[in-house]
């Protein structure tokens, strides 16, 4: 591995490829980056290399030739050939791409495998974690935090890069993470820029969607009450008394995530008669298109609330193991609640492994999540919660 060079930000890069593969809030965070990639280098071929679930939501992007495709998926059955053949195909078909320039955002063994596999002579990643940065936080958080939380790359894959990004705290939210690769690269130093296309047969789905249910004109509330971790994970009564009161008012509201949160939104619809159940039944794109419709999102930390950021959109959401400095909504810090205990934030995933009944969670009223919400739609850009959306209409 060798030292940053400094012309590393006077080069010309011709081929890039920006590894990113999940999940949808950190293939979010990673927009800024690919922004001002394809500004610095406008005849460059950038291709992005994502799980497959997520290809869908990057193929519109006109910063973007490629997308490739890693099938996260087939590695649930890692005993088969199917995953390794296939991870062989995609490494030989980076090789012969002739990349000469990797950014590597994901920092895990896989990732920085298929970096290396690039044959690029320029690879760009995290470096591997360093005590004293943690140490050296100003806030000093519960030990679980330590042993579950990114504090540099993972699993060996720093040795497959040939430059790493200078990091000198861990106290920063994740986009700047990935913006500091920018004065290695002669990038703009202008503010993040999220801004991504919403299809147009997106918006008309959605469109579509909203007259069939007879709430094209009311205002919008997307919730979102599922996550990946259930420790993350608000209660459902709580989602239904914020969705009763604003259904009372008469504004419509949707509850929103993948098919696995079907079960728990119809729970959720069930315990607020009017709200309109539509986890499983919208694409990435089309869910951005209902969250840039929307006037507001509840949602926990989770993709939908870091869509709505992206978007531009008002957001609250409710947080219990994980740190809003690191993963909340960027530069929105009156958009978070968090119960103030000493655990907080854990970084568990399993609620069977937390000693405190979830209180982080528990902690935070309904009442509390609905004067956030009524407020932020008050103190909205032209008072109707609607912001400026920085998505295109492609």
């Amino acid at each position: 591995m060798t030292s940053t060079p400094a012309d590393l930000s006077t080069r010309d890069f011709r081929k890039i490829l920006l590894i990113k593969l999940s999940a949808v809030g950190d293939v979010v965070h990673t927009f800024p980056v690919l922004n001002k990639l394809r500004r610095r280098y406008p005849a460059a071929q950038i291709d992005w290399l994502v799980s497959s679930s997520i290809a869908e939501f990057l193929s519109p992007h006109p910063a973007i030739k490629n997308v490739l495709e890693f099938a996260r998926e087939e590695w649930a059955k890692p005993w088969r050939l199917t995953p390794l053949t296939n991870s062989a195909r995609l490494a030989v078909r980076l090789r012969a791409t002739g990349y000469d320039l990797v950014v590597d955002l994901q920092g895990q063994l896989r990732s920085g495998l298929f970096a290396r596999a690039t044959g690029a002579p320029v690879r760009i990643g995290f470096g591997k974690p360093v005590a004293r940065r943690w140490e050296e936080m100003l806030r000093k958080l519960p030990d679980e935090a330590r042993k579950h939380a990114w504090q540099g790359a993972r699993e060996g894959s720093w040795l497959a890069y040939t430059h790493t990004i200078p990091l000198s705290s861990l106290e920063m939210h994740a986009v700047d993470r990935y913006l500091a690769v920018g004065p290695m690269l002669g990038l703009d130093d202008g503010a993040a820029d999220f801004s991504f296309p919403v299809p147009r047969e997106a918006t008309d789905r959605i469109d579509a969607l909203l007259h069939y249910y007879d709430i094209a004109n009311l205002k919008l509330v997307a919730m979102a009450p599922g996550t990946v971790w259930e420790t993350k994970q608000w209660r459902r009564e709580g989602f239904a008394e914020v969705a009763r009161h604003f259904l009372q008012k008469g504004l419509a509201v949707t509850l929103i995530g993948a098919s696995r949160e079907r079960a728990l939104c119809e729970e959720v619809a069930a315990l607020a008669p009017g709200a309109i159940n539509l986890a499983g039944e919208t694409t990435l794109p089309e869910l951005a298109a209902l969250i840039r419709h929307s006037a507001i999102s509840v949602t926990n930390d989770s993709g939908p609330m870091h869509l709505a950021v992206a978007l531009g959109r008002p957001v609250v959401s409710v947080f219990g193991p994980t740190y809003p400095l690191w993963a909340g909504p960027y530069r929105r810090a009156d958009a978070v609640l968090q119960a103030d205990i000493p655990c907080v934030p854990c970084y568990l995933r399993q609620l069977s492994r937390c000693p405190h009944a979830h209180d982080c969670m528990r902690g935070v009223t309904a009442h509390a999540v609905i004067e956030r919400a009524e407020s932020i739609l008050r103190n909205a850009v032209d008072g109707t919660g609607t912001r400026p959306a920085q998505a295109r209409r492609r």
